[in-house]
């Protein structure tokens, strides 16, 4: 048996969860957050936990177990509480402005990169002289949250050497010795 997926995920007071045949839908504070469940697996509420039950023991239900077990915790969390991911821009003249939705990002390029964030997404931005700007971003839904910051991280990934571009607050860039005369 998943040693995650048999762990039942506990349920906050104002969190409504609902399930209709194979689907979840889960809402909170922050949000309303929905996934497709595959047959293989079986959802019971008791007392406030949710518990996930494999339906065969075939290796893809097995599988499935923990794995949907975690996407159903982050999505309650997520609605409960939020995620965030900061990203810093380590370069000279390297900077970001949102108008609405539209993020705009200098990164040394010839032209700015424009992208149109989602609206589940609030961004902010800290600029201080002579430090990094630093870009916030928030949701409730985990997911696209990481796929929009890894997008904008791929625009100009750390390089070794310098170690300018894009890189998420606190990540350690590994540096390389360059050339030694």
């Amino acid at each position: 048996m998943s040693r995650i997926g048999k762990i039942p995920v506990s349920i906050p007071e104002n969190v409504n969860l609902k399930i209709i045949g194979h689907k979840i839908i889960i809402k909170g504070e922050l949000g309303v957050l929905s996934q497709e469940i595959s047959d293989k697996i079986k959802l019971t509420v008791q007392e406030g936990k949710l518990y996930l039950k494999r339906t065969q023991e075939d290796k893809k239900s097995k599988s499935l177990h923990g794995l949907y077990r975690v996407l159903i915790y982050n999505m309650i969390k997520g609605v409960s509480k939020g995620f965030k991911k900061e990203l810093e821009l380590v370069g000279i003249g390297y900077r970001v402005t949102f108008h609405g939705e539209i993020l705009e990002l200098n990164l040394g390029f010839s032209h700015n990169i424009m992208i149109q964030i989602p609206k589940e997404i609030c961004m902010e931005t800290k600029t201080k002289k002579g430090k990094n700007p630093i870009l916030i971003l928030k949701s409730h839904d985990k997911q696209l949250l990481g796929l929009i910051a890894a997008k904008i991280r791929s625009f100009r990934k750390p390089e070794p050497y310098k170690g300018k571009g894009v890189r998420y607050l606190k990540e350690e860039v590994r540096r390389k010795a360059g050339k030694s005369a």
